[in-house]
């Protein structure tokens, strides 16, 4: 583009340029654009690509425009060589107005290259790993500009996860899958501990395009039957939506539906998704891959009335979408080791899957403290969340090992690989039923100090009397579980017979009920909360007092449900300030009262708040004082505290539990409880940490609630310690002014103690 480049020329050009990488069918074709684009956007007479190879680690010559394209696969650098090595080991620009006289210079025989004197090379950096280099070429001399560097950069930064993502997806497309590229390793975050081997089922949400999985079909003509059956529906759909506003807008606004159904016919659309549905390929992905090329066919054209009709047409592909997967609906094969993989995992599906069936979950978003693992915890399903590179698209039954423990998927792993994995599976299975033994004894330190250790529960009430052996009670269930189970909100009485199972189940043990958490990550999909920062927004307490009637309902039906059994304990969710609070006391009442006027004889039940936000750590006194109890949620409290998203797959690194920020003030708020009189427990991830149990019980926490898959570890951790040694842990920690150091620390006294932390 020459040093009189236009900033806002160059913006759209990055702007078209991602849009068709994003849309590209695989590496190769990412690449050609990334080289074509660059070199006419900057106006340069050369740009190539360099893609590290993990398998040789080197750069290889992958794609060019302007120098020898026959070099393109054949010609690599190692991380030493050259100038792209140069680039990649500093991890900045290199931009030289003589190349050739550079000592690093390395020229690449039949290249061409030999003319050109000015360079620019960036490196493409994704999650603080080298991909490759970018590079552009001038015959004459001179350095490029600043926009133009900066062009470039820009370019890189953005393509980085695109290029990664297709580098993935390159081993998987269906025909094309390479042996010697087996047992694909994909990054992402530890969810919930343990190891599975499976058969991929994709999970695809509704009407996401992008999202379907490539998949084949084993009878054309009746994919075919169910396409034509779609495309009938939403052909009248189409219809009826001119017919009614045939008289309120003009004639050519009009023409618009007459294009949709003619998009719809044999000779349009409708023939091209037919066409691959006989080739073999099931009606979803077939429409998906025809609706999506043309879809980025309009989104590169330079005229904006056809470039909005991508919108369109986008819209045209969701209204088929959604019919054809309402006629798949109930229709999955679920195999015996089924791993449910997708962009995210809905709670709702978890609950479809038979639970012999569910071996583990992986989900490209989220990360290890995202709802969706801690709903994997306490089912006990190995999890990896926050795998952002995973092509999950193209790996339908695919076979998959999920460790849960590293944070780490492998696709169509080697017979001996599978076969370690095999033998650490067998491995956990022996250590947890050596620790079964533990279930039925008390739960005290070495020194006779007794523990209460209660459970977290939002599952069926008959696996929770099998899983909740070996607890005093429920320090926390989940209320939202039945309503994301729901198509609408449940009624007062669906309510009381849920909490009526859950209270019967575990009578006379108490039983800790949230209220409707709400918000954040957990969306009810017929209530949708859709802002910028859900974190920091209508969540918890928030909605249910801006919405007395979902709140009254629920908690009439907490009340009634506990006639006779009188084990209920009322807990609020995301308080941040007394004045939250009293309103909800106030609603507790009224529901009281309005109950005892229907003829309910109900005691009253224990109300406690969850300190989740720092504001109430900060007036922990002033809110006990108000309540029967404080119980600590350390998922939401850490990260309020680092300032964290626990879904962010990104910062996920960032997400300590043992920093020393968190500690101190799970110490101030248990310090703060007891001297008001009030006893406060925990509720959170970390108290099923066997470690963490230690500290928590040397801070003084009066009960540990966690999930019922973690109960065996923590009773038979705390078993083999004193009080005396547990403070002594605490003592040293709380000097420490590193999380990482903290940790080690723990687990170098637990495995001193005997404990093992893995098998």
């Amino acid at each position: 583009m020459g040093a009189e480049a236009a900033p806002r020329a160059m913006l759209k050009s990055l702007r078209r340029v991602a849009q068709e990488v994003f849309a590209a069918s695989d590496l190769g074709e990412a690449l050609a654009i990334i080289v074509r684009r660059v070199r006419e956007t900057m106006r340069t007479e050369v740009c190539s690509v360099y893609i590290h190879d993990p398998v040789t680690d080197r750069y290889v010559f992958m794609a060019t425009e302007g120098l020898n394209k026959e070099l393109e696969g054949r010609f690599s650098l190692g991380l030493d060589e050259g100038l792209i090595g140069l680039v990649a080991r500093r991890e900045e620009p290199l931009n030289l107005d003589d190349a050739e006289s550079h000592p690093s210079f390395v020229f690449i025989e039949g290249s061409g290259e030999e003319v050109f004197k000015s360079f620019l090379g960036v490196p493409i950096i994704h999650h603080r790993q080298v991909l490759g280099v970018l590079v552009v070429q001038q015959r004459e001399r001179r350095r490029f500009d600043e926009e133009e560097e900066a062009f470039l950069v820009t370019l890189s930064a953005q393509l980085a996860g695109m290029i990664a993502h297709a580098g993935a997806a390159r081993s998987f497309r269906r025909g094309t899958r390479d042996p010697a590229a087996r047992a694909t390793e994909f990054p992402g975050v530890a969810g919930s501990p343990g190891i599975a081997v499976g058969r991929v089922v994709v999970v695809s949400p509704p009407a996401d395009l992008k999202a379907v999985p490539h998949r084949d079909c084993a009878d054309p003509a009746a994919e075919l039957q169910v396409f034509q059956q779609a495309i009938a529906a939403v052909r009248a759909e189409v219809l009826a939506i001119r017919a009614e506003l045939s008289t309120r807008v003009r004639p050519e606004e009009i023409a618009l539906f007459d294009a949709y159904v003619m998009l719809l016919d044999d000779h349009a659309l409708g023939g091209e998704v037919s066409e691959r549905i006989r080739a073999g390929q099931w009606a979803q992905g077939a429409l998906s891959q025809v609706v999506l090329a043309h879809v980025r066919t309009f989104e590169a054209m330079e005229d904006p009335y056809l470039r909005d009709r991508a919108t369109d047409l986008r819209d045209l592909g969701r209204r088929v979408l959604a019919h054809l997967q309402a006629d798949s609906r109930g229709a999955i094969d679920y195999p015996e080791r089924t791993v449910l993989v997708g962009e995210e995992i809905p709670a709702a599906l978890l609950a479809e899957v038979p639970e012999a069936r569910l071996a583990a979950i992986v989900s490209v978003s989220g990360s290890g403290n995202s709802h969706a693992a801690i709903l994997a915890r306490a089912m006990g399903v190995p999890s990896v969340m926050g795998a952002v590179d995973l092509p999950f698209a193209e790996i339908d039954g695919a076979e998959i090992v999920v460790d849960g423990h590293e944070g780490r998927v492998l696709i169509d792993p080697a017979p001996e690989l599978r076969q370690q994995y095999h033998e650490a599976m067998e491995a956990e299975r022996a250590q947890a039923r050596e620790l079964e033994s533990t279930l039925d004894l008390p739960c005290q330190l070495a020194d006779g100090m007794p523990v209460r250790l209660f459970v977290n529960t939002g599952l069926d009430s008959q696996l929770m009397r099998t899983l909740g052996r070996g607890a005093e009670g429920v320090g926390l269930y989940r209320t939202e579980i039945p309503f994301l189970m729901r198509e609408s909100f449940p009624t007062e009485e669906e309510q009381r017979l849920i909490y009526r199972s859950q209270l019967e189940a575990f009578a006379p043990r108490p039983v800790t009920m949230r209220t409707l958490d709400i918000g954040g990550d957990k969306a009810l999909p017929y209530f949708p909360i859709e802002e910028e920062n859900p974190f920091l927004g209508w969540r918890g307490i928030r909605v249910t007092l801006d919405h007395p009637e979902i709140f009254l309902a629920q908690v009439r039906a907490m009340l009634k449900a506990s006639a006779g059994l009188d084990n209920l304990r009322v807990m609020l969710p995301m308080i941040s300030s007394t004045q939250e609070l009293d309103d909800a006391l106030a609603l507790l009442a009224r529901a009281r009262t309005e109950i005892a006027e229907e003829g309910w004889t109900i005691a009253t039940p224990q109300v406690g708040v969850m300190v989740e936000v720092p504001s109430a750590v900060y007036q922990a006194a002033d809110l006990a004082r108000r309540v029967d109890f404080l119980s600590v949620g350390s998922n939401d409290l850490t990260q309020y505290l680092l300032a964290v998203d626990r879904n962010n797959a990104r910062v996920a690194a960032l997400y300590h539990p043992f920093h020393p920020a968190v500690l101190q003030a799970l110490v101030r708020v248990v310090e703060a409880g007891h001297e008001v009189g009030r006893p406060v427990g925990i509720c959170g991830e970390l108290a099923g940490d066997p470690g963490a149990a230690l500290l928590l019980v040397a801070m003084g926490y009066d009960t540990l609630s966690m999930n019922a898959t973690s109960l065996a570890r923590v009773k038979a951790t705390l078993r083999r310690f004193s009080l005396a040694d547990a403070e002594e842990l605490l003592a040293t920690v709380l000097r420490l002014d590193d999380a990482r150091r903290i940790r080690a620390t723990v687990e170098e006294r637990l495995r001193a103690g005997g404990v093992a932390l893995r098998p």
